[in-house]
């Protein structure tokens, strides 16, 4: 269980140890009884969505979900390995540090605990392996009609090791809050993250990895947005030899609004992918998606697809999405595939658009011809591409300190 301090002010900080289970640990499947959302099968997806490992076919690298993944590079966390592993000994244990502002909570709960698996199912074989493998999860809820004027601050650092993992962040109804999910250390790391956004509630939900350059990291994110419930996403992607995110939105009721941001910077040799999946299938919705990204270095590769599904009864949705990357270096790839699936006209708008490529030749002329050297016009247009997406998470002192990791990326070879 956590072991909570107080400290000054209304914040309360802590910490707890996350262990996980290995391949021959109790894997039982979700309760008896437990409500999960309705989860229809992606169109591009060929197994049903489960929550146990061994419905999905381990992945050869052809399937339209892998193929850009470079699956070697994935610490078995897709093939069984990585539990073996971890059944063997090689099992870490992530440090979780927090701060919570008075009347939020955290606890460590059993598999058997009601509230997991709310969400939705694992989609992929990896995130069913995290949810088969792990043993304890940590719940944070925020109480009904709360008005949070601090964010709650989650700090995992990961020491090395195979882990597996479960968060729930619980918005009760009509609550306010910022929720700050920050990743730093190495190891191999597969998760499941929960974000239950209540009736009226609002959430935004920021996921910093800045991991260690040879760590790998896979996780999926489930957020299912209430009756005129309001879900922000800000996703921020710096470190990592392998980062794969999944985050993916339904609808529990009408009215509900989604935006989901991200920013990543991938240097040589990195591989980070972002897949999003949005779920129109309640009337009266909507969403908004923009992710932005950065490369530089050989071998450097940024994927990034971004799938919206309007089913037959979502009546009234406005959604749009937007990729953009920016290539600062030779030798960088990215992959960039906006999908967008319309199953009614009856709809206030859909759209979307990807743009890649190198600097503005136009900014760059402004700025010199203004006595700006070369180096710090380029540092100036990478600062304002990236800009506007930070603002969104709305919390100055953490806008500062991702501002200052961009700035230190660019050091290096802008």
């Amino acid at each position: 269980m956590a072991d909570v301090q107080n400290t000054t002010g209304s914040t309360t900080a802590g910490s707890i140890e996350v262990g996980t289970a290995g391949a021959g640990a109790q894997l039982a499947g979700p309760g008896t009884g437990r409500a999960t959302v309705q989860q229809p099968i992606d169109a591009r997806v060929a197994v049903k969505p489960s929550f146990d490992v061994n419905d999905f076919p381990v992945p050869h690298g052809r399937e339209e979900d892998w193929r850009f993944t470079p699956l070697h590079r994935l610490g078995g966390l897709h093939d069984g390995t990585a539990a073996a592993i971890a059944e063997r000994g090689g099992a870490g244990a992530d440090k979780v540090e927090f701060a919570l502002p008075e009347g939020v909570t955290a606890e460590t709960v059993g598999r058997d605990d009601a509230r997991l698996g709310k969400a939705g199912k694992p989609v992929d074989r990896v995130a069913a392996q995290a949810f088969s493998a792990f043993e304890q999860a940590l719940v944070v809820t925020v109480p009904k009609d709360a008005v949070l004027s601090e964010p709650v601050r989650i700090d995992v650092r990961a020491e090395g090791g195979v882990r597996f993992a479960h968060v729930v962040i619980d918005v009760k109804p009509f609550a306010e809050a910022v929720v700050v999910l920050n990743h730093v250390g190495t190891g191999t790391r597969a998760a499941n993250v929960e974000l239950l956004v209540g009736d009226g509630a609002k959430l935004t939900f920021v996921s910093v990895q800045d991991w260690d350059r040879d760590a790998v990291h896979a996780a999926q994110h489930n957020a299912l947005v209430g009756r005129d419930a309001s879900f922000k996403s800000v996703v921020v992607t710096f470190g990592g030899d392998l980062v794969r995110l999944h985050p993916r939105v339904n609808y529990a009721g009408p009215g509900g609004e989604a935006e989901l941001f991200g920013l990543y910077f991938a240097d040589a040799g990195q591989h980070l992918e972002h897949r999003l999946v949005i779920d129109h299938d309640t009337p009266h919705c909507r969403s908004n998606v923009a992710y932005k990204g950065a490369l530089q270095g050989q071998d450097a590769h940024a994927v990034w697809v971004g799938d919206v599904v309007i089913r037959a009864a979502a009546l009234g949705t406005d959604t749009y999405e937007l990729n953009r990357n920016l290539v600062l270096t030779d030798g960088a790839r990215v992959d960039s595939i906006p999908n967008l699936e319309i199953e009614t006209g009856e709809i206030v708008g859909a759209g979307h658009a990807s743009a890649t490529g190198r600097f503005d030749d136009e900014q760059l002329f402004y700025l010199q011809a203004r006595g700006i050297p070369a180096d710090e016009a380029r540092r100036l247009v990478v600062r304002g591409f990236f800009a506007e997406l930070l603002q969104q998470i709305g919390v100055a002192e953490i806008q500062d300190q991702l501002m200052e990791k961009i700035e230190a990326e660019l050091e290096a070879a802008v």
